[in-house]
């Protein structure tokens, strides 16, 4: 059994929007440690979402987004006398949140020719909306955990 995270680091919250969850993806846009070139990316998706969706708060966007994109089952490999099994299990939520921000950053990545904040911003909008890749993901990953509802029992 896994042991108890004992002290995460607690994140602080955004300057503009006030909210850890945008500070988390800033986070998992960042690369090479250059949080200034995420932060204006993620800032860009969010004014893009702004402009094209015409709301006041692209957070809302952002939040039905992650929602849609969440997984709630998955698949984890167990070997049992032999043989190796695909034993649908729940997923925890700090790893869910994980999930869904990594789904969501590699769906804007695998789009080419465009900023990355267009990308972003057009996987952010199409998630809200139940569409896109990153969502798709989240559909493949339940089937997989449907279909194997038979091994169920072989949960630890």
């Amino acid at each position: 059994m896994r042991r108890k995270v004992k002290n995460r680091k607690e994140l602080a919250p955004d300057a503009i929007y006030n909210s850890q969850k945008v500070t988390k993806l800033i986070n998992y846009v960042m690369e090479d440690g250059k949080k200034e070139a995420a932060r204006k990316i993620v800032f860009g998706a969010f004014s893009i979402i702004k402009e094209k969706q015409k709301v006041e708060n692209p957070l809302e966007v952002f939040d039905t987004a992650l929602k849609n994109i969440t997984p709630l089952m998955e698949v984890r490999s167990r070997r049992v006398g032999g043989a190796n099994y695909q034993v649908p299990v729940e997923v925890r939520p700090d790893r869910r949140t994980a999930l869904a921000f990594r789904w969501l950053i590699g769906a804007a990545r695998g789009k080419k020719g465009k900023p990355m904040r267009m990308k972003l911003a057009e996987e952010l909008m199409l998630a809200a909306k139940n569409e896109g890749d990153a969502v798709k993901k989240r559909e493949n990953v339940h089937k997989m955990a449907e279909a194997n509802k038979a091994f169920a029992h072989f949960a630890w």
